[in-house]
């Protein structure tokens, strides 16, 4: 399927109303997206979400879809305080979703990019290491957070945002991506409830 979670969060059930609009939302979404085979490398399937950025409708539908995947799983009650997004392509939706939703929101960035004291975290990426920072006052102890990023690959990086977020005190609820690599199995990295907007590529670019 290609709305999915790794553990399910207690949820309310879904009206037909809601799943109805969802069920339109992604597929004006997915028929909206661009490939590019053999970038940014040969065998490499680019999925490129900028369109759904470009459309002011799209953006919203966008931001529809997410608001309604939270309110679904978690509720009023239990709806994220922060929205943590990952540079760079969550900077893209992060903030409105967070506007939204009426909570705050949170930048990961890499290592250097982020003023005052900070927290850090490694992840392994293709050729070695690299590290994300969170600045320490960024998240209150027992806050609800949500991660968010555009595409779910190996899952390394959102994982270091994770750590981040659980550093800091935080109440990790899960993670949200517009798309999932699926054939790399990013979210078994990930300890916490993973919702993937679109269905993604189930196997590598030939």
């Amino acid at each position: 399927p290609d709305a999915s979670t790794a553990k399910e969060p207690r949820q309310p059930p879904t009206t037909p109303s809601t799943a109805s609009e969802l069920t339109s939302l992604k597929l004006r979404l997915h028929h909206s997206l661009r490939q590019y085979p053999d970038f940014p490398a040969k065998g490499i399937l680019f999925e490129d979400i900028l369109p759904l950025f470009s459309d002011a409708q799209l953006h919203q539908d966008l931001i529809r879809a997410l608001e309604l995947h939270v309110k679904d799983c978690y509720g009023d009650a239990q709806r994220p305080d922060v929205i943590v997004g990952l540079e760079a392509r969550g900077f893209l939706f992060g903030p409105s979703l967070a506007l939204r939703l009426g909570a705050g929101f949170v930048p990961v960035r890499k290592q250097g990019k982020l003023p005052g004291p900070t927290e850090t975290a490694a992840y392994t990426k293709e050729y070695g290491e690299d590290f994300f920072q969170i600045q320490a006052d960024a998240i209150k102890p027992g806050q609800k957070v949500l991660v968010v990023d555009d595409i779910i690959a190996t899952g390394g990086s959102a994982a270091a945002a994770g750590t981040l977020v659980t550093k800091l005190g935080g109440k990790l609820q899960g993670y949200a991506f517009i798309l999932e690599l699926d054939f790399l199995n990013g979210r078994a990295k990930l300890d916490a409830p993973t919702f993937t907007l679109l269905s993604g590529q189930k196997g590598e670019a030939s």
